[in-house]
């Protein structure tokens, strides 16, 4: 038996040295395949494919996620939408560029994004030729390339031009069938972030607050629309309420595309402008992601201005993909504050709020790095309840006119697993020495335990109130009260309100703190890097690469996505007090 052992063993370990000895030269053989660096061809077309959605920041997964993913083939990681703006600016001024092709279907992207995106197209139009072409176009798309360039649709095509509609998913009669409660205490009648978990359909208030905003959003997007295309913006509305989604041919006797055309013809197009007849195979062309990668000549300057991307659910503790980490956003802050080569810092808040707690770890840093440097908020999409408590103490607050924000108001959610368990043949007992117990998910709260929790509750809101209220430098607390109670507002009602001081993008912002910082004609910008997809970064272990592809998505999958969003979401309800300054969630907007 030993001998037989002795054998064993010796045979295992041959097999494992051999399979790492191939595994090395696997790693050598792959690491001297190299990627090179991208080259811009001359006369090059740019290529910008909308299937993405506008993040401000990189969304990275752990090493393990990013293998799973390389392995089933999604190598989906979307580049940053300050990385796209920077390359098309770049490539304005490229004389390897020749024009912009835009192609694809946005999704997701809210108003702020899509304004900032749709800017930056602006300037390039003004300096190079720019060709749109869709299958479909959807009311994002349109409006991105109204008003740039030809916009051109599939001869059997179709142009949406719906207005935003928002839908909210409500679970109470599910968690009402499966024996779960959950029992609520908030401060607010316009704090809606929990009515899917306790209603069955929106509040009347809530119902207001989400009609007003996405009325604000799209009489912006039709006035855009409209005098991209010089039409009236009455007339758009006309379309919108008469035909909704249009065919080809009435989207071309409308007015709002310039040509019909099939592929086939529009690369004959393409070729042209770059250049190439049609009796070329291909043309010369480089996608924004690789473009975006191609390093730029380095500013010479010591003084840096840091801009900080705050995207995602605050959660307490370090945070994952998808998520604003408490502890970790601070640290980062911390670090920022004890650099002195920067003179600046500006904080890209697109956040719709967390952990109450999470906020306020993140708020103390603010406001300690305002007190060493200049401190500059600017607001992408949503930047509301926990996203607003971290931006309330900055120097300065940018934020678009289609940004949301505000909804400064507090809730405590706490759930009773009792009654699904007791089905199960589950019971339980237990033994209390106060009337006032800690949370258990298997037992109902009582009425003590109840009156403590709205009292924490409303504690947190007051906090809110006056963290508000100095920040912001508006003297009355109940002031704020009257614009608060939990209600979301556009950034152009916000400057309104003081809530925000002037409307404006990222690269406004950091011209804003650079001014603050007295470094006007000397500093330079830290912004988001390109991200790597997943295959690269499993490739890149060995040396290797990968070949990007971009699928459209389908309705199977945007509803698999949808409620894969909202499980993130209650996986991110991890503040230990169970209190939240999260504004409306599971919110989609069609």
């Amino acid at each position: 038996m030993k001998t037989f052992l002795q054998s064993f063993l010796g045979s295992l370990l041959a097999v494992v040295l051999a399979l790492a000895g191939f595994f090395a030269f696997f790693m050598i053989l792959v690491a001297s395949m190299g990627p090179k660096p991208p080259v811009v061809p001359s006369k090059a077309v740019l290529i910008l494919n909308l299937n993405r959605d506008l993040l401000d920041g990189n969304s990275e997964d752990d090493p393990a996620v990013a293998i799973q993913k390389a392995i089933g083939g999604d190598l989906s990681q979307d580049t940053p939408l300050p990385m796209l703006i920077q390359a098309l600016d770049k490539a304005s001024d490229d004389p390897k560029i020749s024009g912009l092709f835009i192609t694809g279907n946005l999704r997701g992207g809210g108003a702020a994004a899509l304004l900032e995106l749709r800017q930056a197209l602006l300037r390039f139009e003004k300096k190079k030729s720019v060709i749109s072409y869709n299958q479909t176009w959807g009311r994002g798309e349109l409006y991105l390339c109204s008003g740039l360039g030809k916009i051109i649709v599939n001869s059997f095509g179709a142009i949406d031009i719906t207005a935003p509609s928002a839908n909210l998913m409500f679970f109470s009669k599910a968690f009402d069938k499966y024996g779960i409660q959950v029992q609520v205490t908030k401060v607010g009648k316009y704090k809606s972030a929990v009515e899917p978990f306790i209603q069955d359909q929106m509040s009347a208030e809530n119902r207001e607050q989400v009609r007003a905003y996405l009325e604000e959003i799209w009489n912006g997007m039709v006035s855009e629309i409209a005098n991209g295309r010089k039409l009236e913006p009455e007339y758009i509305q006309r379309l919108a309420n008469t035909k909704g989604l249009m065919s080809a041919i009435e989207a071309k006797d409308t007015n709002i595309v310039d040509q019909l055309a099939y592929y086939d013809e529009v690369l004959d197009e393409l070729k042209k402008l770059a250049g190439k007849d049609a009796t070329s195979k291909d043309f010369p062309q480089i996608s924004i992601e690789t473009y975006a990668k191609i390093p730029t000549a380095p500013i010479k300057s010591r003084n840096r201005i840091a801009v900080v991307v705050a995207e995602g659910t605050i959660v307490d503790g370090e945070g994952g993909s998808g998520e604003i980490g408490g502890d970790s956003l601070a640290r980062e802050l911390r670090a920022l504050r004890t650099n002195s080569n920067v003179k600046a810092v500006v904080l890209r808040v697109n956040s719709p709020g967390g952990s109450a707690m999470a906020s306020d770890v993140i708020l103390r840093e603010v406001i300690a790095l305002k007190k060493e440097k200049p401190l500059v908020v600017s607001m992408g999409n949503l930047a509301a309840s926990g996203g607003y408590w971290i931006s309330t103490y900055a120097d300065y607050i940018f934020a678009e006119p289609g940004t949301l924000t505000g909804s400064i108001g507090v809730f405590g959610m706490f759930p009773n697993a009792k009654k699904l368990a007791n089905n199960h043949g589950i019971t339980f007992d237990s033994v209390q020495l106060t009337k006032i117990g800690n949370p258990s998910l298997f037992r109902p709260m009582n009425s003590e335990e109840q009156q403590r929790a709205q009292a924490l509750v409303d504690y947190v809101y007051s906090q809110f109130l006056e963290k508000v209220s100095d920040g912001r430098k508006i003297n009355n607390v109940n002031a704020v009260h009257e614009i608060a109670q939990g209600r979301v507002w556009t950034g152009r009602r916000a400057v309104d309100l003081k809530l925000v001081d002037e409307l404006g993008g990222l690269d406004v912002a950091i011209a804003h703190a650079a001014k603050l910082a007295k470094i006007e004609d000397d500093y330079r910008v830290d912004k988001p890097k390109a991200p790597q997809s997943p295959m690269e970064r499993f490739m890149k272990a060995f040396g290797g690469s990968e070949k990007r592809k971009l699928a459209k998505i389908g309705t199977f999958d945007a509803t698999k996505n949808e409620l894969m969003d909202v499980a993130q979401q209650l996986r991110s309800l991890n503040d230990p007090n169970g209190i939240y300054a999260l504004a409306p969630i599971g919110i989609s907007i069609k």
